[in-house]
């Protein structure tokens, strides 16, 4: 019996630690910093915010290229957005690992890449082709002429593979020259859209704005609560300190570019703007299901509802509802049910007495005799009110039921 209850303790730990280990961890930019023959690749995987999202995903593969291989396409002299796309080929929305590439079904498969996924790439031209030839060389190709396999550099099953390739890949839809996002004003795009109040606010509040602002250039994700719920939260909003309220603004925002399929595509623990690194942590968690996306902290939860912008390196989306962070707010109590009349505790007592004042000798006549709806409460009374006199028939009885047990196991 201990055993199975230890089991039924454990294997739920044990799934639990299996989730954490599947859900991902791997960071692109430590793994190819252990190998400088790549430092090129892994810089512009950083300036281009590529990292980020090859870190978000799930199931990913990633064809690096040497310092060498990386030099052709740097001498095409790309702005950041068009060298993005370029490098985004190289990055597959699939796992293959250097077995499955020498295993292929029929010795071909086509993946998409991350530009494929951006919705900027016309037709087919985000896809990337693998070819199993024989003695075992593999080939990938764009629109040009293919790369081969060289190495496998870091392999984790099912999830994330770096394999090296002996060329970067080209192609001329990718390399298009892509003009830079237009600058924005965050706060009156905010303001015009739906969300006045909480531009408002980050505008009076400390340097709430300027923190917001400055985080634009490197990538920043906003959850903007619609004025009509931002105006329900404000009571709350006025009773607290001024860090609080500063906290409560900056809760808001996530460090990082999210474009919407991102944010559909992943789940997990998210660090924001307040976020500290002390025991006050500020953070909540991404969920979806479908084409529906929640934020959710201990608190309480919040859905996506629409977007304002969605182009990289900037995101804001409209939520239903204003982020509470559990460091200033706590969670409101459920609502408990009645309580039943009686605990099932207590509810045993008057039942062993009632057992033990019908087996005794009849109680001298009582009062005349309750109602037949109101009996069973009667004779409750009566047998938690007829201990005191029947005390000497009970215990009698008791011990007289007690040696016939005893008779009946020794038997």
């Amino acid at each position: 019996m201990r055993l199975l209850l230890s089991l039924g303790l454990l294997l739920p730990l044990l799934f639990l630690s299996g989730s954490v280990q599947v859900s991902g961890g791997h960071n692109i930019t430590e793994i190819l910093a252990e190998h400088p023959e790549f430092s090129t690749f892994n810089h512009y995987l950083t300036a281009t915010h590529l990292a980020g999202e090859i870190n978000r995903r799930k199931t990913i593969t990633v064809l690096a290229v040497s310092n060498a291989g990386m030099a052709p396409l740097l001498a095409k002299h790309l702005n950041v957005y068009a060298l993005k796309n370029a490098l985004s080929l190289h990055v597959l929305v699939d796992y293959f690992g250097a077995q499955k590439l020498h295993q292929l079904n029929g010795g071909t498969a086509a993946s998409s890449s991350l530009f494929q996924a951006t919705g900027a790439a016309p037709g087919t031209t985000g896809f990337v082709n693998i070819t199993n030839h024989r003695a075992g060389r593999v080939s990938f190709a764009a629109d040009s002429a293919p790369a081969n396999f060289v190495k496998s550099i870091k392999e984790i099953s099912y999830d994330l593979a770096i394999i090296q390739i002996s060329s970067a890949l080209s192609s001329p839809e990718a390399e298009a020259p892509t003009p830079a996002p237009a600058q924005v004003n965050l706060t009156t795009l905010m303001a015009k859209k739906g969300c006045k109040t909480f531009a408002d606010l980050l505008v009076a509040t400390g340097d709430a704005e300027n923190t917001f602002e400055s985080n634009v250039g490197g990538g920043l994700t906003v959850f903007c609560p619609i004025d009509q719920t931002m105006k329900a939260f404000m009571p709350k909003f006025k009773n607290l300190t001024a860090d609080g309220k500063l906290s409560v603004l900056l809760y808001h925002g996530i460090p990082v570019y999210n474009s919407i399929q991102m944010l559909k595509s992943s789940n997990g623990v998210v660090n924001t703007l307040a976020t500290d690194g002390t025991a006050k942590n500020y953070n909540f968690t991404v969920q979806n299901d479908g084409e529906v996306v929640t934020l959710k902290t201990p608190v309480m939860l919040a859905k996506i509802t629409g977007t304002l912008i969605d182009e990289d390196p900037l995101a804001v989306y409209t939520i239903d509802a204003v982020l509470e962070p559990r460091e200033l707010f706590k969670p409101e109590k459920a609502k408990v049910p009645a309580p039943a009349p009686a605990p099932t505790a207590k509810a045993e007592a008057p039942t062993k007495s009632r057992k033990r004042h019908h087996a005794s000798p009849p109680a001298p006549t009582g009062p005349e005799e309750a109602p037949a709806d109101n009996q069973k409460a009667a004779n409750d009374e009566s047998a938690a009110g007829g201990r005191a006199r029947a005390g000497p028939w009970v215990a009698a009885a008791a011990a007289a039921t007690a040696l016939a047990v005893a008779a009946v196991v020794v038997a």
